[in-house]
């Protein structure tokens, strides 16, 4: 355990953002949050302190319990960070979730003649 750990290094570490750039990115752009202030991705964080990261309009909230420089595994994540995100958000990630099959990305052209089936039986037509 280090005692001087960057906020983009820790949000990598525990399985945040799959890369450590896109926690970079996300920190310059002004997702990521450290007690309701935006942050550089240099800031060194501390136990006890509330990380909030937006991503795809969602807002999720942690609670750093350990600190963490070296990736690890998912199992072991629950050590280092408290999830204390509020429930509307969780029910806004439900539905993109449930959506997502539903929309289809642009350009991807028209269904095939299976997905199309598959929409009919959805939608009862």
């Amino acid at each position: 355990m280090d005692e001087n750990v960057r906020v983009d290094k820790w949000l990598w570490a525990v399985r945040i953002f799959k890369t450590r750039s896109q926690a970079t990115d996300a920190c310059r752009k002004g997702h990521v949050s450290v007690d309701d202030l935006p942050v550089k991705p240099s800031r060194i964080i501390h136990p006890g302190e509330t990380v909030k990261v937006r991503k795809q309009q969602v807002t999720r909230s942690f609670k750093v319990l350990k600190l963490a420089e070296k990736r690890m595994s998912a199992k072991l994540v629950p050590d280092f960070l408290e999830d204390s995100t509020p429930p509307e958000e969780l029910e806004i990630m439900e539905m993109q979730k449930n959506m997502r099959w539903i929309t289809r990305e642009r350009g991807t052209g028209r269904p095939t003649k299976k997905e199309r089936r598959e929409l009919d039986d959805f939608f009862d037509l």
